[in-house]
Parts: structure tokens; C-alpha cells; sequence
């Protein structure tokens, strides 16, 4: 019988374990670039990556923690992703709404969170009718919602008025709802609506001892601080924003380093004295 991991590694995916080809940042001369492993296909095509030695870290932290993907992702979105690990028991997914058990929604899971919305903040019917009269047409380029809980934009970032994503976070904060800008696409999310419970339930589950953390965006900022230890890479929202806590590291790195760079003080903190450390 396998021995239960001590540790639960809840990690976002996009910007901080995986990046598409536009958020690689590779800076160096193309012969020095890393080896990429694409992780994600999409119509056909290339969609996200990771460094080969990133795949082998992942690998590595996977065999001696509980590794749980936390995404803003939807299930589908999510599935897409064939990290090169085993698929994980558990998964979050649509921030905290869905939270997967060997590839199915918990139903249990799901009722709390329907109760959580309905008590917490207004419809989603309402944030998606501001949402739509207030974009612009020259800049917002698709609407969508993501499994009935939260919507987001797509919009072109060089169009977007400079003071518009403040404004909206204002009028969702006085609604509870949440306002986050990654890459081209602007989410509106319910406050309750957070990675951070559904890791505290797998922790609750499994009974795990420490919980560690990796994200980049605002949407990530309760799973950090609700984790023992968390990471950061020295892109995106929280970067941006000096967004910072007494137990998080924010890296250096930025770009599909970082994402490496993580994953090594992942496995570092799970066996500090190097594997097999902690049998």
C-alpha cells in the first residue's frame, strides 16, 4: 500500500506551471533557448508549454506530494492539459467551483458552492449584462461564461482604456465579485467563488500536513495566502501590483523559467534533504 502524501501541492496552471507561446519570455539567443514539451493542443495546433526540465521536476514532485492542479480553467479547458505526470485525484477547476475527484465533479462540492453564490453576491445574470454594456466593441473580441459560476472577456489589451478595469472592479467589488486581468482575457469572479476553499477541503480529505502553493494572478492571492508556503513569479498581477506576503517568495524568474524555477523550490520544500527524504 502506497503511503498518503504529507504534503498537498496546489499549483495554478496557466502563467505559472504552463505558458503559451506569447508568454514564454525566452530572452536568450534562440540556440541557448530550453527545450519545450507542449502540454496542450488546441484546434489543432500548439497551445501551451513547459521545459523539458520543468516536466522532469514535475514528475518528481508528483511521486512525493499530493499534486493538485488549481485553475480558473472550466473542466474542458482544463482536460485539454496533458501534463506528463498521472492524471491527478483531484483537480480544481472554474476557481473553486468544480472540484474534481479522479475526473468527475464532486457532487457534495458542487451544492456548497451553489449555497456559497447564492448567499454571497449578486447573479451572475447581473455582472454579465454590466459586463456586456460597458465593453466596447473596437476592444472586446469575445464573451463568454465559464460553467454558469463567473464570465470573462477576451478583449485586445493594446485598446483597453487605462482606467476601464478599475472602474469595473470598483462596481463588482460593491456586488462581491472580483475583477482580474490576465493576459487577454478579464475575468469577473464571485468572491466566494476561491481556489483557496476547495484546497482546504482536499487538506481536509486527505488529511495532508502542509499545504504549498504556486500562482500569478490576482484570482491566485487566497490560495497563497491560505497555504503554509507559496510562490510567486516575478510576472503577472501580483508581481505587477507589489502584491506580497510575509510567507510567499516572488521569484526572480519570469516566463516559462519561472515555471520551472517554482517547481524546483517545490520539490526542495516537500524533501528539503533531497529525495527519498521524509520515509
Amino acid at each position: 500500500m502506497p503511503v498518503p502524501a504529507r504534503t498537498l501541492v496546489a499549483s495554478d496552471l496557466d502563467r505559472t506551471l504552463i505558458y503559451s507561446a506569447a508568454a514564454l519570455h525566452l530572452t536568450m539567443p534562440d540556440a541557448e533557448a530550453p527545450r519545450l514539451l507542449c502540454v496542450e493542443v488546441y484546434g489543432h495546433k500548439p497551445l501551451s508549454y513547459m521545459t523539458e526540465t520543468a516536466a522532469g521536476l514535475l514528475r518528481d514532485l508528483a511521486g512525493s506530494a499530493l499534486f493538485v492542479p488549481a485553475t480558473t480553467r472550466t473542466r474542458e479547458q482544463y482536460l485539454r492539459v496533458r501534463l506528463p505526470v498521472p492524471a491527478p485525484r483531484f483537480a480544481i477547476c472554474a476557481n473553486g467551483g468544480h472540484l474534481l475527484v479522479d475526473g468527475e465533479s464532486d457532487p457534495a462540492w458542487q451544492a456548497e458552492v451553489r449555497n456559497r453564490l447564492d448567499e454571497g453576491c449578486a447573479p451572475l445574470g447581473e455582472v454579465r449584462e454590466h459586463l456586456i454594456a460597458s465593453a466596447d466593441p473596437a476592444w472586446l473580441l469575445k464573451e463568454r461564461v465559464a460553467e454558469d459560476l463567473f464570465a470573462y472577456l477576451v478583449v485586445d489589451r493594446a485598446l483597453l482604456p487605462g482606467g476601464w478595469v478599475g472602474e469595473l472592479a470598483a462596481w463588482a467589488g460593491e456586488r462581491g465579485w472580483a475583477v482580474s486581468l490576465q493576459g487577454r482575457k478579464l475575468y469577473a469572479v464571485p468572491r466566494p467563488l476561491t481556489k483557496s476553499a476547495a484546497m482546504r477541503e482536499v487538506a481536509r480529505r486527505t488529511g495532508t500536513e502542509l499545504t504549498l502553493a504556486a500562482g500569478d494572478s490576482l484570482l491566485d492571492a487566497d490560495l497563497l495566502l491560505a497555504a503554509d508556503r507559496g510562490w510567486q513569479p516575478g510576472h503577472g498581477e501580483l508581481a505587477d501590483s507589489g502584491w506580497r506576503a510575509s510567507h510567499v517568495e516572488t521569484l526572480a524568474e519570469t516566463g516559462v523559467a519561472a515555471g520551472e524555477e517554482i517547481l524546483r523550490r517545490l520539490n526542495r520544500a516537500v524533501s528539503p534533504c533531497g529525495s527519498p527524504c521524509g520515509t
